[in-house]
Formats: C-alpha cells, sequence, structure tokens
C-alpha cells in the first residue's frame, strides 16, 4: 500500500489542491479569495494533465532509427501543448476577472458577495423585476 502512495504521491497533491481550490470558491464571500480558489483548481487540473503524460524512459517525439518508429517508446506531446493553451486561456481568464474585481470595487464599493447580493436586492424592489 505504501508503494502504490509512493508511485502516486503527485495524485495526492493534485487532489488536495483540487479540493483547496473547491473549498475556497464555494465558502470564500470575498471576490479576491474566490479567484485565488479558481486559480488553485486550475493549477491542479493542469498537473493532473501533464503527470498522466508522463511517460517513464520515454523518448522526445522525434523518429529515431535506432529507437524505430514505436510510438510506445516516444512521448506524446499533445497533453503538454494542450496544457501550455490553456495557461495562456487561464492567464486570460484572470486579467479579465481581476479587471471585473475593479470595476465591481468602484461601482459598489465591496467585494463580499453577500453584500452584493443585498445590494442587488435592494436595487430590484422597485418592482420592475430587474429589467
Amino acid at each position: 500500500m505504501f508503494e502504490l502512495l509512493a508511485d502516486r504521491y503527485v495524485y495526492l497533491f493534485v487532489v488536495a489542491l483540487l479540493s483547496l481550490g473547491m473549498f475556497a470558491m464555494l465558502t470564500e464571500r470575498h471576490l479576491v479569495k474566490k479567484l485565488v480558489g479558481l486559480v488553485l483548481f486550475q493549477t491542479a487540473v493542469f498537473l493532473f494533465f501533464i503527470e498522466g503524460s508522463v511517460r517513464v524512459d520515454g523518448d522526445v517525439p522525434i523518429i529515431d532509427p535506432t529507437i524505430g518508429p514505436d510510438a510506445d517508446a516516444y512521448v506524446n506531446p499533445l497533453p503538454h501543448l494542450l496544457i501550455l493553451t490553456a495557461l495562456v486561456v487561464g492567464v486570460a481568464v484572470i486579467g479579465v476577472a481581476l479587471a471585473l474585481i475593479v470595476v465591481i470595487r468602484r461601482a459598489f464599493g465591496t467585494l463580499d458577495d453577500a453584500a452584493l447580493s443585498l445590494s442587488e436586492a435592494e436595487d430590484d424592489t422597485d418592482g420592475d423585476g430587474g429589467a
């Protein structure tokens, strides 16, 4: 049992990061802390995909005459490329989220989501149903 855990310690780390990120997104009331939880969750997913693509004794994906054309002898570069693209998209999402947080702070004076929900409910008391 210990050998299995020692071989797969990265997956325990991934589960811990996933849990911490999800916990922060669901329980925190401050929007910046929710964003940090999202970043933790996103990082855990990236680590999961990269760890899943690791091949022991794998070679670079350039066909070598000494190794031959056997695909099992090479490391698949596709997961790494997908995660690289996801990192770029993730940075863009974080940038947009931070910009929205700044706008929300300037407009409402708070980043507490409970207070924001309250101010939205107060704005809807005029009877037009939010339209």
